[in-house]
């Protein structure tokens, strides 16, 4: 048996543990607090060193001072010049005397017997700093820690990390620009050595050139209003010498750019107020930052499309803070925009950093949930759509297999989302949204078959708690607009990489095909759910997304059963009443009105949308050498119903629909015929498997007596189409016409109630009428 605890211990346990520790923690506050303040002074230190000039010089004959009481001379823009953290990594010995010898980690006076309780106090390795939006008040007092700190705090004791987030949530506040002065640094040593080939300059023309540099930098570091030159003169830095210096200062005006319109109360060092600045600075910092990052930290790519990058080079260390600080500013930025123009340029400056971005998961996240809401969203125009899905289509290329299934993942909830409200005006939009991202399952098939089935199976279960539940309302899970555009899209997925030609040019067959016979029981399934004439629509969308799975795969699927429901139903056996409503337009309905049922304007609609695809059925098959038999009880079943409904008394008396059934009977009989023929010419016997596949290989579909039947129909859909189309933008343009109109005629009369002459006039005549 285990030892039991003493008395001592329990006592001591339940009444002075919790105040033991938090005087333990509240001095390793205190202690982090003098760390900060001696990093503080080293910083100083350097800085004024970096800085030069008078403010410099005079920094350096004070330095003795500046010991003793770090922010006695210092005013707020020298505070904010040097809020910057510094590398904490062990470096070589500096020329100031006030920085001390070690930042690392704080010693532990304690006994080791108080090493458990003081493990999580540990793990703070690095301290806070100040960005140059915190406000002067209190700064000496600011104990912020510092992202990486804060990381490593939560993943090595994450029940200290809770209890600081509920008891003293400041402590874990980090600047997200610390150790942005490292890259002025990093800089500074990569101009070192140009300058020293230049030896054969006079001494004259090196002072003249320190004098500029200097007047540049204070220049730089004191205005906080950008004007038109700061961004010329960092643009040409940029430009000509990849200035990482003038580089960061352009991310730090770029970070209060895409703020500017905020009321926050947060400060940052530059203030924008001229709309040219902004669209300047904009402009360069889009299109020179990526350009800047690139010279220092350039790419390798593979034939593959793998991206690699040197993470462990002190260069990436040291860009890392200010590569975050842009991205997360873009980021921003792209949920603020409204012009496409000014957004499809702020989505493609994205793409040149994802590489320097794999290793950060967090940032990435945040990034394809923005990207992933501008390609989803209606409002966005087409180049925008598309640009967007390059990012993604970019990311989930070069990333590994965690990250392409979180991409995967967020695209699929981006798309039912962007699903949820489907018209004649958005339809194309959705239509491209699932063609473009049907792309992306197969680029890594093991992700996609994962993913798919994972989604697939979601909609399966939805499909048996609407069967298994006897509430009124359980259909609505399935019969909405989201579950139908989500059936619609894993048959764009299927029929996209797991056609023969595909399947051909990869040399194997593809992972998805397995994805086949799921994703067809549960879009039959869903189909025949409610099988009443108001949700005809939907049956008519779920079946041309079939049809799609079964002509690129060569899938066959019993489809023409589901039709003949159609027709043998109630709406379509009797007689319609006359009605002057609109066509109904199935291409973006999936339930008819109460006030399109039993009219002759819906019978006609559900006819045509039957012959059209019953005849799309048959024609995947019409060059198969079983069409006569696959043709046969259709057939039949048409002509029994023909002859029920061209009854005089009980038919229908549609003679439009009646007739359509007709020619497609011809048709169908027609080419049994022709099969016949065909197959009375050959050799071999039916158990022939090569034989029988090999029939009429090669034909061309459309040369079959139904196929040219099909295709003279579907040049007859095509022209009607294009006449609605223009119908429907002619009725738009009109609206427009008339809202302007109205808006004009409305502002004329306001400008004559507003008019006291034109008042006082017609006042007059009236009391001369009266009078």
């Amino acid at each position: 048996m285990a030892k039991s605890t003493k008395k001592s211990t329990r006592k001591f346990e339940k009444n002075h543990l919790k105040d033991v520790l938090e005087k333990r923690k509240a001095g390793a506050k205190i202690k982090q607090r003098q760390q900060v303040k001696a990093k503080r002074q080293a910083r100083n230190a350097k800085d004024a060193e970096f800085l030069g000039g008078k403010d410099g010089e005079e920094e350096s004959k004070t330095n003795g001072s500046a010991k003793e009481d770090p922010f006695g001379k210092m005013n707020v823009d020298d505070f904010f010049q040097g809020g910057f953290d510094i590398p904490e990594k062990p470096a070589k010995k500096s020329k100031s005397k006030s920085v001390p010898e070690k930042l690392g980690k704080r010693k532990r006076p304690e006994p080791a017997e108080e090493d458990d309780d003081n493990s999580s106090e540990a793990s703070i390795e690095e301290a806070p700093v100040l960005s140059d939006s915190e406000p002067e008040s209190g700064a000496e007092d600011e104990t912020g820690m510092s992202k990486g700190a804060m990381d490593a705090l939560a993943e090595k004791d994450p029940d200290f990390y809770k209890f600081l987030k509920e008891n003293d949530p400041e402590a874990l506040e980090f600047d997200e620009d610390a150790d942005l002065a490292e890259v002025d640094e990093l800089s500074g040593e990569e101009e070192e050595a140009p300058k020293k080939k230049k030896q054969k300059k006079s001494k004259k023309a090196q002072a003249k050139e320190d004098s500029e540099e200097e007047e540049e930098e204070e220049e730089v570091e004191d205005l906080a209003e950008v004007s038109k030159e700061m961004v010329k003169k960092w643009t040409k830095a940029m430009k000509e010498q990849h200035s990482l210096r003038a580089m960061r200062q352009v991310v730090l005006a770029f970070r209060a750019a895409a703020h500017v319109n905020e009321d926050e109360g947060k400060e940052y060092k530059y203030t924008i107020s001229n709309p040219e600045v902004y669209h300047e600075l904009l402009i360069s910092t889009l299109k020179h930052v990526p350009e800047v990052l690139n010279h220092h930290l350039p790419v390798k790519e593979n034939a593959a499309g793998k991206v690699r990058v040197s993470t462990d080079s002190k260069k990436f260390k040291t860009l890392t803070p200010l590569l975050k600080s842009h991205t997360s500013s873009v980021q921003h930025l792209l949920t603020t925009l409204s012009d496409a123009s000014t957004l499809k340029l702020t989505l493609s400056s994205i793409s040149p950093l994802l590489p320097y971005l794999l290793s950060f998961k967090k940032v990435l996240k945040n990034i394809v949930k923005t990207v992933v809401d501008i390609w989803s969203d209606a409002s966005s125009s087409e180049a925008t759509r598309i640009t967007a899905f390059l990012i993604l289509r970019r990311l989930t290329v070069i990333g590994d297999p965690g990250l392409r299934e979180a991409v995967l993942k967020t695209v699929y909830q981006g798309l039912i989302k962007g699903s949820r409200t489907t018209s004649i005006h958005t339809i194309q939009g959705i239509n491209l949204m699932k063609n473009s991202a049907a792309e992306l399952w197969g680029i890594d098939q093991e992700v996609g078959y994962a993913t798919g089935f994972t989604f697939i199976r979601q909609l399966a279960i939805h499909l048996r708690s609407s069967i298994t539940n006897n509430q009124k309302e359980s259909y609505k899970a399935v019969y909405n607009w989201q579950y139908v555009h989500s059936l619609d899209f894993w048959s764009c997925v299927l029929a996209e990489h797991c056609s023969p030609l595909k399947e051909a040019e990869n040399g194997k067959e593809s992972q998805l095909r397995l994805l086949i016979y799921p994703t067809v029981q549960v879009t039959l399934g869903a189909m025949r759910l409610i099988p009443t004439a108001t949700y005809f629509p939907l049956r008519f969308q779920l079946m041309r997304s079939l049809l799609r799975l079964s002509r690129a795969t060569g899938t066959y699927i019993p489809l023409a059963s589901a039709l003949l429901e159609v027709l043998n139903s109630a709406e379509m056996k009797k007689p319609p009443k006359p009605s002057t409503l609109k066509s109904l337009d199935f291409a973006s309905s999936y339930k008819a009105q109460k006030s399109y049922l039993r009219t002759r304007v819906y019978q006609d609609g559900v006819g045509e949308q039957v012959a059209e695809l019953l005849s799309e059925f048959f024609v995947l098959w019409s060059t198969n050498i079983a069409f006569p038999e696959l043709a046969l009880p259709v057939i039949v079943m048409l002509k029994r119903w023909l002859k029920e409904v061209s009854n005089k008394t009980s038919g229908n008396k549609n003679s439009k629909v009646n007739s359509s059934f007709v020619l497609l009977i011809q048709k169908l009989e027609a080419n049994s015929k022709w099969i016949e023929e065909g197959r009375a010419k050959v050799d071999f016997a039916p158990n022939n498997r090569a034989g029988v596949e090999g029939f009429l290989k090669g034909f061309e579909w459309e040369k079959t007596p139904l196929g040219a039947f099909v295709v003279g129909q579907r040049k007859q859909r095509d022209e009607k189409a294009k006449l609605l189309e223009e119908g429907r933008r002619e009725e738009e343009r009109k609206r427009k016409l008339d809202r302007e109109k109205e808006k004009a005629v409305g502002s004329d009369s306001d400008e004559d109630m507003e008019d006291p002459e034109d008042d006082d006039s017609v006042d007059d005549d009236d009391e001369e009428g009266i009078e």
